[in-house]
């Protein structure tokens, strides 16, 4: 890369005569190069599947088989609708993009959070690693706070490393919505002191030892990063101040909503500013698997509390300077179906459906893709799972080719054969 000066004086090369190619070469060692963000990721992850119709892809003139009981209403995006359960949502929408053409073929809860937190294909003989812990493998921790969270905690094996080993699994945070919030085990107990535990850690050091001299699993190294972190956070002041919630105003956590999602996110935010690389929040495994009774328990639950915590960590992060750094990412594992089912539910439908995406340059205010008139299937501008996940590990500045090798033998490539999305980056 050439700064402005060094290219008008390369550019006279060919009509004055000037520079030499060796000089040209040289000139361009010593242009700045572009600098670049160190990017941090907050996903807020729907696991159980969020209905695309009734969220960010409303059909207000299809059937009432498949039409949503919500009204869709305004953004602050012209000709940009969403459901009327979401209106804090509604006017950040110039933050975010809504990606309404997502699809892929794994209508099993398993199998589908693994193509979306991971880019691959579940295979029975192989787990292979979550975004997230690859983040972890690659990048490291910034400081003395763990590279990825997982709030409350990781909600299965998906959001897990798989065959790179634990010791790049997240560290599970708790849910900070219990009253007199505190991360497990991060004092030290009654009538223990520090000397006592170095000395303690010594033994524990020498028994390690023999150890590791017969282990071929690799599980005496992956204990040995577990009581790493877990002393690195006993120890450090600055990680048990970004896991203080209560440190916020209260008008910001009543902002942000007093759920499980509401204040995750708020504790994300707290941490992401504090170094973490990658914080998933979730409201728990499957939670959004909406059966029966979808309509009622959308708007008098799910929505509200996905409004106020989406539309507050946005404003939040952005009002702070963050949210140029921080990839902000709104995804189930699925949509559900368009027809609605006996049961006033909707089923697993992963052949069209919704998500959205903010931050880290991204310009908001933008729809990309779309589904048919009942919302059963992508009509144009279609996004495959391997793609997002090239275009985020590419936003990180993680070669999404990589390639890594299995417990078994296998080559595996980052993001399989994902590339990354051209709208987005």
């Amino acid at each position: 890369m050439f700064d402005r000066r060094a290219f008008i004086q390369i550019g006279s090369i060919g009509v004055f005569g000037r520079l030499s190619w060796g000089q040209a070469l040289q000139l361009r060692a010593q242009s700045p190069a572009p600098a670049k963000r160190d990017i941090s990721v907050i996903h807020l992850w729907l696991t159980g599947g969020m209905s695309q119709l009734d969220t960010f892809d409303p059909k207000p003139e299809a059937d009432s088989r498949y039409r949503s009981l919500f009204k869709p209403i305004a953004t602050r995006v012209a000709g940009l609708q969403v459901s009327e359960h979401l209106p804090l949502t509604a006017r950040q929408a110039d933050k975010y993009v809504v990606i309404r053409s997502l699809n892929h073929k794994n209508a099993a809860h398993e199998a589908a959070c693994t193509l979306i937190l991971s880019g691959h294909e579940p295979l029975a003989t192989l787990q292979v690693p979550s975004v997230q812990s690859v983040v972890s493998k690659e990048l490291g921790p910034r400081g003395e706070l763990p590279p990825v969270v997982s709030i409350p905690g990781a909600t299965g094996s998906w959001e897990k490393a798989g065959f790179i080993g634990p010791r790049y699994n997240p560290f599970n945070a708790g849910n900070p919505n219990q009253e007199n919030y505190k991360v497990q085990d991060m004092d030290l107990p009654m009538g223990i002191d520090w000397a006592r535990v170095d000395r303690r850690r010594s033994l524990l050091a020498l028994v390690d030892e023999k150890f590791r001299r017969i282990d071929t699993t690799g599980i005496a190294e992956s204990m040995d990063s577990y009581y790493q972190t877990a002393f690195n956070l006993m120890r450090s002041e600055k990680a048990k101040q970004a896991f203080q919630i209560d440190a916020e105003p209260e008008a910001l956590r009543e902002k942000y909503g007093r759920t499980s999602l509401g204040q995750g996110a708020l504790l994300a935010r707290r941490l992401v500013e504090a170094g973490v690389r990658f914080v998933t929040v979730s409201r728990g495994f499957n939670t959004w698997d909406h059966h029966n009774n979808i309509f009622p328990t959308l708007a008098n639950d799910f929505l509200p509390e996905l409004d106020r915590a989406y539309a507050a960590l946005l404003e939040d992060l952005h009002q702070r300077g963050l949210l140029e750094t921080t990839l902000v990412i709104l995804t189930g594992e699925f949509g559900r179906t368009p027809e609605i089912n006996v049961n006033a539910g909707r089923d697993h439908w992963p052949n069209a459906f919704s998500m959205t995406i903010a931050g880290a340059g991204i310009a908001g205010g933008r729809v990309w893709g779309s589904t048919d008139e009942r919302g059963m299937f992508v009509k144009d501008q279609p996004v495959a799972v391997p793609d997002l996940v090239a275009t985020i590990y590419h936003k990180l500045g993680i070669d999404y080719e990589k390639e890594y090798l299995s417990n078994i033998g296998r080559p595996v490539k980052l993001a399989d054969k994902g590339k990354p999305l051209a709208f987005l980056v």
